[in-house]
């Protein structure tokens, strides 16, 4: 059995516990930049979220619930990628919009 001290314990669980709040803090501002996208980016101008937008596509309200980060992350670099006849166009996102926008989809169920 190996012991270890006690104050090697507390460093590990006090950069556990930071380095968790440090990523949670980047993905909620993440989420945050992609809900400012979805509504710059006109996204809502097709689908809801809510009872917000317009309901030509499927709505997104629980979208994070039914698909995994990368596949949202493939579809918005490319929706005929992951579906050959998707309706979607293949919108111009820089590779950060492409994260910030996947990760709000994730976040919504």
């Amino acid at each position: 059995m190996v012991v270890m001290p006690r104050y090697t314990l507390f460093i590990g669980l006090a950069v556990l516990c930071f380095g968790t709040r440090g990523l949670a803090q980047d993905r909620s501002t993440l989420v945050e930049q992609g809900q400012q996208l979805f509504f710059k980016q006109g996204c809502y101008g097709c689908h809801t979220v809510g009872k917000v937008g317009t309901p030509i596509g499927p709505d997104l309200s629980h979208v994070g619930a039914q698909y995994p980060l990368a596949y949202l992350t493939g579809w918005l670099r490319d929706p005929a990628s992951q579906k050959r006849t998707a309706h979607m166009p293949k919108i111009e996102l820089t590779e950060q919009e492409i994260q910030a926008l996947a990760a709000y989809l994730s976040s919504l169920r």
